[in-house]
C-alpha cells in the first residue's frame, strides 16, 4: 500500500465516522426537499480514464421543459442545493469513492466522460493519477478560472505530486471552504462546459 493510499484511508475513514450524523442529516434533508434518489450518480473517468460511478448528494430537481428536456443547471439548482454546494457538503459521498480506491483525497477533479474526446494529448495526462475530491486547481480558483488554467494546474500536480503537497492542498481546501471562494463561474450555476478547441 502506497503512502498516498494510507493518507487517503487515514483521512477518509475517520472523517466518515466523525461526520456520520451530518451525512445522515443531509441525506434526510435531500430526501425531504428533493425527493428520491438521495444520491447523484454519474459515470466519470478515473485513473487511465477508466469509468467509475461518482457519488454526490443531489442538489438539483428533475424539472423538464414541455418537450421533456431537462432544464438548465441554474433553473434546477435549488436554494438548499446551493447551500450544499457553497459548503462543499454535496461532495461528502465521494468518501465512498475514495475508500473503494476509485478516487484519491487529492487529485484532478473527475470531469465528464464526453470531455475525453476533447482533450489534447497533453491535457489527457491528467488521468495519469486518480481523480480527487480536492486538487491544486480547486484551491486556485475552482470553478471561477478558465479551463486552460485548470488543466495547467492539474498537469502541474501530476508532475509535482508528493505527500507534503497533498497535505498542503488539504489544509488550503479547508480554508477555501470557509471563505467560499470560486464556487461558481460568473453567469453559470457551476462552470461553463468544456468544448473541443483543437
Amino acid at each position: 500500500m502506497t503512502l498516498k493510499r494510507i493518507l487517503d484511508l487515514g483521512l477518509t475513514i475517520p472523517s466518515i465516522i466523525i461526520l456520520l450524523p451530518l451525512i445522515m442529516l443531509i441525506a434526510l434533508l435531500v430526501l425531504i426537499k428533493l425527493g428520491p434518489p438521495v444520491f447523484f450518480r454519474q459515470q466519470r473517468p478515473g485513473l487511465k480514464a477508466k469509468p467509475f460511478t461518482l457519488l454526490k448528494f443531489r442538489t438539483m430537481t428533475h424539472k423538464r421543459d414541455m418537450s421533456g428536456k431537462l432544464l438548465s443547471d441554474a433553473e434546477r439548482l435549488t436554494s438548499f442545493g446551493r447551500i450544499l454546494r457553497n459548503l462543499s457538503l454535496d461532495e461528502l459521498p465521494e468518501f465512498i469513492n475514495v475508500i473503494k480506491g476509485e478516487m484519491s483525497f487529492v487529485g484532478p477533479r473527475p470531469l465528464l466522460m464526453q470531455y475525453l474526446t476533447c482533450y489534447t494529448q497533453e491535457q489527457a495526462r491528467r488521468h495519469n493519477v486518480k481523480p480527487g475530491i480536492t486538487g491544486w486547481a480547486q484551491i486556485n480558483g475552482r470553478n471561477a478560472i478558465s479551463w486552460e488554467e485548470k488543466f495547467k494546474m492539474d498537469l502541474w500536480y501530476v508532475d509535482n505530486q508528493s505527500l507534503l503537497f497533498d497535505l498542503k492542498i488539504i489544509f488550503l481546501t479547508i480554508w477555501k471552504i470557509i471563505t467560499r471562494e470560486g464556487i461558481n463561474q460568473v453567469g453559470y450555476a457551476t462552470t461553463e462546459f468544456f468544448y473541443d478547441e483543437k
